[in-house]
């Protein structure tokens, strides 16, 4: 199963391998051997490229379940049995606002006192297949890809912002438009952060008729220090990012464009039935002061 789980995440026999700690004709035979005992291809081979058949894509679906819950059968039973202390797999955006990463790491559980959380940080995009393969249990990202196998509670929403100068001209407004930003320097965020975000940024742009004299792309805001402290330099960030650099010399302003905010979401898997990730998300929405969280959410609670 985690050959086929690896192949169709890959569509690479020779990638899976290398994430398997394999050979790729170990995992070329795994997989020739599966689609006999099954009676059915799953994957299609043609000049390099492999592709998955509607058949592939039914089995690595429920394949990943299956696989999910096995490692779950053993994390529960070991520490049933040795009284060890359970763990919870919990992924972060740098971007989002540290706050909430703050309070979900000091959630304390009655029911579970031996839990722990295990913190990885990464882009939004990557947390987000790791909560698909169960490799976590849970992220905080922002504006993550959709998936029908996500289940999310929206946690925070904000709009971008824009960082400059105290001496720009820009600075004298409450908020700022797009418009407002043709001619500057601009330092944005790389689209591997944020790809939907990014995208309709370059939307908005395009149909705005909006044109920077340059774009720098940073991979953490204060890389973009060097094209701030140039004349018409400005950074386009999510406000956790703005509030780290507006200091020393820089302010901030809310980007004002009603399509350019930033959601940030708390994700599952939505067959995780696990009461000990149930009780942690509980915790969590009653301690950020969510009451009406039922509206917002489909994470699994039992009654």
């Amino acid at each position: 199963m985690r050959a086929a789980i690896a192949v169709a995440e890959e569509l690479s026999f020779s990638r899976a391998a290398k994430r398997l700690h394999l050979s790729q004709p170990a995992i070329t035979k795994y997989i020739s051997e599966l689609e006999e005992s099954l009676g059915v291809l799953l994957f299609l081979r043609a000049h390099h490229v492999v592709s998955l058949t509607e058949a592939g894509k039914a089995y690595v679906e429920e394949a990943r379940i299956v696989v999910l819950h096995a490692e779950r059968a053993v994390q529960v039973a070991r520490a049933a049995g040795h009284n060890v202390e359970t763990v919870l797999n919990v992924g972060r955006t740098p971007y989002a606002d540290p706050f909430f990463t703050s309070i979900l790491l000091a959630t304390r559980l009655p029911l579970f006192p031996r839990l722990r959380l295990n913190l990885s940080s990464g882009f939004s995009c990557d947390l987000t297949h790791d909560v698909l393969t169960g490799e976590l249990d849970v992220a905080i990202v922002i504006e993550p890809p959709t998936s029908g196998l996500l289940t999310t509670l929206r946690i925070d929403e904000s709009p971008l912002y824009i960082v400059m100068s105290q001496e720009d001209d820009l600075a004298r407004f409450p908020s700022i438009s797009l418009h407002q930003l043709a001619g500057k320097r601009w330092a944005l965020f790389q689209r591997q952060s944020h790809p939907p975000l990014y995208d309709l940024i370059q939307k908005s742009v395009q149909d705005l008729h909006v044109v920077p004299t340059a774009v720098q792309h940073y991979m953490i805001p204060e890389e973009s220090l060097p094209i701030l402290i140039e004349p018409n330099g400005i950074l386009i960030v999510p406000k956790s990012g703005a509030l780290r650099i507006a200091r020393d010399g820089f302010t901030m302003r809310p980007l004002d464009e009603a399509k350019l905010t930033t959601r940030t979401l708390l994700i599952s898997r939505s067959d995780n039935s696990s009461p000990l990730l149930s009780e942690l998300v509980r915790s969590f929405v009653r301690k950020i002061g969510h009451l009406n969280a039922d509206s917002q959410m489909s994470l699994p609670i039992p009654a």
